[in-house]
């Protein structure tokens, strides 16, 4: 528009033109307080999630050594149980072997009320077994077998070669036909309990 125009022109329609003239898009503030608030936002968020994190470590940290404790205990529970087995287990032995023990002279005079009542005698040769050999020979055998039940056995061991482990030579003497340290007579038979020897058996070795 040329001045003669601007100078025609009313108040009313200068305004009309400002009015339909297009707005010139405004710039954003660069003050920086805005932007400074998104960053201290941002670092708020940075610091929140990195104390998550802690204690989520700290939690997993914890929950290994809840872990490991518990596996320890298992362990110890599991050592008690076996040390406490094999104790019983021992103290068990122990007993049937006192019990045995106390046993072995009544079984020993059992062999020998049965050897003198089954050696022959004058005039006795073809005689019915008395019954009261019988009787002890019922004895000897339900005691021997109580025995056997808690795992005792007895042993003779003629014709074996000795062993001081368990063997005790009551004597030694040469005798034709066997070798030396051969068991040739068995005066005292032996007993063991599984490995353990509760008595040795007393022998007679050849020379």
């Amino acid at each position: 528009m040329d001045a003669e125009q601007q100078q025609n022109t009313t108040p009313e329609e200068a305004a009309a033109e400002e009015a339909a003239a297009p707005e010139a898009p405004q710039e954003p503030a660069t003050d920086g307080v805005h932007g400074t608030a998104a960053e201290d936002e941002a670092h708020e968020a940075g610091v929140e999630v990195e104390a998550d994190l802690d204690e989520l470590v700290a939690k997993a940290a914890k929950a290994d050594e809840y872990l490991a404790l518990a596996q320890r205990t298992q362990a110890d529970f599991e050592n008690f149980r076996k040390r406490m087995s094999r104790d019983v287990a021992a103290a068990q032995e122990r007993g049937v072997a006192k019990l045995a023990k106390e046993l072995l002279p009544a079984l020993d005079n059992l062999d020998r009320a049965l050897a003198a009542a089954e050696a022959p005698a004058d005039g006795d040769a073809g005689q019915p077994e008395h019954h009261l050999t019988a009787g002890v020979k019922l004895v000897q055998d339900e005691l021997l077998a109580a025995l056997g039940r808690v795992g005792i056995e007895r042993f003779s061991p003629k014709g074996d070669a000795f062993d001081p482990n368990e063997h005790e030579a009551m004597a030694q003497q040469p005798v034709e036909g066997a070798a030396t340290g051969t068991v040739v007579e068995v005066y005292q038979q032996g007993y063991r309990l599984g490995g353990t020897i509760l008595r040795p058996a007393r022998v007679v070795v050849a020379a």
